[in-house]
């Protein structure tokens, strides 16, 4: 059986390359990886019922892109939370046994309606699986919903991520 959470040292594991095996996609490590813990995975849910991915990130106020993302006007980086959804979408492609290198292939369309400042305590997102293709490529189309606080403040439509064999012409 499958196991369907995920603590911060299992989250390290997979960013290590430790859990689901070399031929399989990672997450980031730590400074690009916006994941403490992954409290639910399934295959069967979300708004489109083909699988979903829940995700927190416990925010600090010394983060390293507050000291740098604005000077006197600290935010975190709206194409960070974009991409930590992205990340999410590769890790459930992996999840559910998809080998290759992930890379983000692009998105639909994002509205941001919120910004993340250092008093923010807790990033939540919620990625909903539309669909996967596997062929020659295979690819993972989601959207995603980045909450700060429990406030909803991103939204992402049509998220996709390619797995990969080879990165070399890419």
């Amino acid at each position: 059986m499958k196991r369907d959470s995920f603590d911060y040292e299992q989250v390290l594991e997979c960013a290590e390359g430790r859990m689901f095996g070399k031929d399989f996609t990672t997450l980031p490590l730590p400074g690009m990886l916006l994941i403490d813990r992954i409290p639910e995975v399934n295959d069967t849910g979300g708004k489109y019922k083909k699988g979903e991915v829940r995700a927190e990130l416990d925010m600090k106020p010394d983060m390293w892109f507050f000291k740098c993302h604005f000077k006197g006007d600290p935010v975190m980086p709206g194409s960070l939370g974009l991409d930590a959804l992205w990340q999410l979408v590769g890790f459930y492609l992996a999840w559910v046994g998809h080998r290759g290198r992930g890379r983000a292939l692009g998105v639909k369309g994002v509205k941001f309606r919120g910004q993340i400042l250092p008093s923010a305590r807790l990033v939540s997102y919620h990625v909903h699986i539309k669909r996967v293709i596997a062929g020659k490529l295979t690819m993972g189309i989601a959207d995603g919903i980045l909450s700060v606080d429990g406030r909803e403040i991103y939204a992402a439509e049509g998220m996709t991520v390619g797995l990969f064999t080879s990165t070399e012409g890419f």
